[in-house]
C-alpha cells in the first residue's frame, strides 16, 4: 500500500485527500517542487527545498513545518513506501478559503511514486515546436500548467513532443524544462530570466570549463545552433534533434550534451 503525508501526518494514499474550498481547486493558487530519490537517498535535495521555501516566500504561503522536520518527514515517506527509485512531490496549497478567494493556512502534501528513467530516450532526442508565451510568476514553480495542457493538441499537431516558449524574439523554456544551446560560435547557452531556474540547470553551470553562461538567448540563434538539449530533474538531459520541423545542427545528440549527460551521472543527477 502507497503512503502519503498529509499536513505532517503519514497516511495511506486513498485517504490523502483535500476539501473542495482548497484554493489549489477553487483557483489553482499553490507550487509544488519534485525531487527523485536515488538507491533511497533524496537527490540534490537541499537544491530542491531551497527553491521549494523561495517559491512558497513569493507566493505568500507559509509552510506548517520548518526545514529540518520537512527532511524528516521526507526520508520517513520513503523509507515506508520501500521504493529505493521515487520521484517525491511536495505540494504547497492557498488553503481552505472561506471565500474561495481570500488565502488561508496552507495544506502540505507530500506523495511518492517509483521513477525509472529509459538511457535510450537520450539517443532518442526530442522534437519541439515554439510558441508565443511568457509564463506568469516564472521564477516561482508553480501549480499551473494551464497553458501547456492546453497546448497539447497544438503539439500533436505539428508532430512534437513538447513546445519552446518565447517572447518578444527570445527563447524562454520549455513548461517542464530549461532549455540550452550550443550556438554557432560554440557557445553554451541558457536563457538568463523570465523563467523557472531548474536545480539541474544550477549544477550545470557550475561546470565552468564548457564555459555555460547565462544570457539572452535570441530565437534567429536556434537556425545556425550545433545542438541543443533541455534539462530537468526527470528529463536529466534530453537532446533536441529538432525545432518547428528543422534539424539542430545534424539532427543527432551532441557532444556537449553527451558529455553534460555523462557528468550529471556522477553527480547523483542522472537515472539508477
Amino acid at each position: 500500500m502507497s503512503h502519503a503525508i498529509i499536513n505532517g501526518a503519514i497516511v495511506p494514499e486513498s485517504e490523502a485527500k483535500v476539501l473542495i474550498s482548497d484554493l489549489s481547486i477553487q483557483r489553482g493558487y499553490g507550487i509544488f517542487d519534485y525531487f527523485r530519490a536515488r538507491e533511497w537517498e533524496p537527490v540534490f535535495l537541499e537544491d530542491h527545498l531551497d527553491r521549494f521555501y523561495h517559491s512558497a516566500s513569493v507566493m505568500r504561503l507559509t509552510p506548517d513545518v520548518d526545514r529540518s522536520r520537512l527532511k524528516q518527514l521526507l526520508r520517513e515517506l520513503i523509507e515506508i513506501n520501500g521504493v529505493p527509485h521515487a520521484g517525491v512531490r511536495i505540494t504547497l496549497t492557498g488553503g481552505y478559503s472561506e471565500n474561495g478567494y481570500t488565502l488561508a493556512t496552507p495544506n502540505l502534501l507530500i506523495t511518492l511514486a517509483p521513477y525509472h528513467y529509459d538511457p535510450a530516450i537520450f539517443d532518442k532526442g526530442i522534437q519541439l515546436v515554439k510558441h508565443d508565451y511568457q509564463r506568469q510568476l516564472p521564477e516561482v514553480k508553480t501549480i499551473d500548467y494551464l497553458q501547456a495542457i492546453y497546448l497539447q493538441p497544438y503539439i500533436r499537431e505539428h508532430h512534437a513532443d513538447d513546445v519552446l516558449y518565447h517572447q518578444n524574439g527570445s527563447v524562454r523554456e520549455c513548461p517542464r524544462a530549461n532549455f540550452w544551446a550550443v550556438t554557432e560560435n560554440g557557445d553554451l547557452i541558457t536563457p538568463a530570466d523570465r523563467i523557472l531556474k531548474g536545480v539541474t540547470r544550477k549544477k550545470i553551470l557550475t561546470m565552468r570549463d564548457l564555459r555555460p553562461q547565462e544570457a539572452q538567448l535570441p530565437l534567429s540563434s536556434l537556425v545556425t545552433a550545433r545542438e541543443a538539449f533541455i534539462t530537468s530533474t526527470t528529463k536529466i538531459v534530453t537532446p533536441v534533434l529538432n525545432i518547428d520541423g528543422r534539424p539542430v545542427g545534424n539532427g543527432k545528440p551532441g557532444p556537449i550534451a553527451a558529455e553534460i549527460y555523462r557528468r550529471l551521472l556522477g553527480m547523483r543527477g542522472g537515472h539508477e
